[in-house]
């Protein structure tokens, strides 16, 4: 049982401690289906470092690249689904434990 939680555990971290894979993840949950419309969204993101992002994604079955027509569209698949809702928790905990005062 150990085992299952620590590999669970670094395969999101690994994905957790890639910058700007949090960004994008909520960034495509928030409807930013498109390339231009994520990079758009997400200020300083280079149009490399989202290929980059996007290719590693999509290799771990976190996102799906879905071709139709000329358009390419990004979706959660269900891990992705499963990060982000890790990524929001984060955010209700740091508002509610990590307040600077």
């Amino acid at each position: 049982m150990r085992n299952k939680i620590t590999n669970g555990f670094q395969i999101v971290q690994d994905l957790i401690k890639l910058r700007w894979v949090p960004e994008i993840l909520k960034s495509i949950d928030m409807g930013n289906k498109q390339y231009s419309q994520i990079l758009k969204s997400i200020p300083y993101l280079s149009h490399t470092e989202l290929n980059r992002k996007l290719n590693v994604l999509v290799e771990k079955r976190v996102i799906e690249r879905v071709e139709e027509g000329s358009n390419i569209r990004y979706s959660l698949l269900n891990f992705g689904e499963d990060l982000v809702h890790i990524f929001y928790h984060l955010e209700d905990i740091e508002v509610k434990y990590c307040k600077i005062s």
